[in-house]
């Protein structure tokens, strides 16, 4: 670490200059993500200083037995320096003080830094893949409701399944977005999916999508991408799914960016297959 750096946590205020670098970089964050991302682990945000000013940022939220390094941002002018090399080190074992000892970290990584975090101890699971395409008007043909007329123990259990951990705060904000909606297929006692649709930057992103089998995700698609009819909509899927790409072929949607899902100690055991949609490439 260069003497002029220090590594600390950040405040709301420097969080918010970080979502405005990542804004402008095109990363195209939920307009209410910002919320959300720090109500669910004030502690989970840390920062470069540099004299007197921020220079980089980074995420290392914690589940309790999970934890996840997303929102790794240098200022574009200091980048190429190397300062984020260490930086990350840092945040990776700060977050494991945070996490139980049989704690595992989970990332989404550029694919041109994969060489670099597998240096530091994270393996290559699959590529989670960020498709666009365009909210068309169509018919919902199944039984999608509206997420908040289901109970929400459902709803978090189902969540807890596919997602591998509990994240009870972080889901009670996030499936009642103030600019999107949510919707889930319920037929009065079994969950079968659910997602959630939230506006951005541009477009509009859908996260998570989890559902039993492809004619449930399907049906769960429409229905959010409906509440988006004639603006870009953004589905980022795990290529290790199969029904996941099928669907995003059968919406002719194109895949615009990507990351590899990396995971530095025991790899969870996810139901991929369930997996249309992941929730965030910034917290998971």
């Amino acid at each position: 670490m260069a003497e002029q750096d220090i590594y600390r946590s950040m405040n709301r205020d420097e969080f918010d200059l970080a979502v405005q670098w990542a804004t402008g970089e095109g990363w195209n964050p939920g307009l209410d993500d910002a919320d959300v991302f720090w109500e669910t682990d004030p502690e989970g945000y840390v920062c470069i200083e540099r004299g007197g000013e921020i220079v980089g940022a980074g995420s290392i939220v914690s589940y309790g037995d999970f934890g996840f390094m997303g929102f790794f941002i240098v200022r574009s002018d200091l980048r190429g320096q190397g300062i984020g090399r260490g930086f990350w080190h840092w945040r990776k074992e700060r977050l494991l003080g945070r996490l139980s000892e049989k704690g595992s970290i989970g990332m989404d990584g550029v694919f041109d830094m994969q060489p670099f975090y597998a240096k530091g101890g994270f393996a290559f699971t699959h590529r989670n893949l960020r498709m666009e395409g365009l909210g068309k008007a169509s018919e919902v043909n199944g039984d999608a409701v509206e997420l908040s007329k289901i109970p929400f123990e459902l709803v978090s259990n189902y969540d807890h399944q596919c997602f591998g951990y509990e994240r009870e705060a972080f889901l009670k904000s996030w499936i009642n977005p103030p600019r999107g909606a949510a919707f889930g297929c319920y037929d009065g006692e079994r969950l079968k999916g659910f997602g959630v649709i939230r506006q951005c930057g541009r477009g509009f992103k859908i996260g998570p999508l989890f559902a039993n089998d492809d004619i449930t995700a399907e049906t769960l698609f429409v229905a959010l991408q409906n509440q988006a009819v004639g603006k870009p909509v953004f589905l980022d899927i795990p290529e290790i799914n199969p029904g996941a790409v099928a669907l995003a072929e059968r919406y002719s949607m194109k895949e615009v960016f990507g990351c590899a899902r990396m995971y530095y100690g025991p790899i969870p055991q996810l139901p991929w297959e369930r997996i249309y949609g992941i929730t965030t490439f910034e917290l998971g």
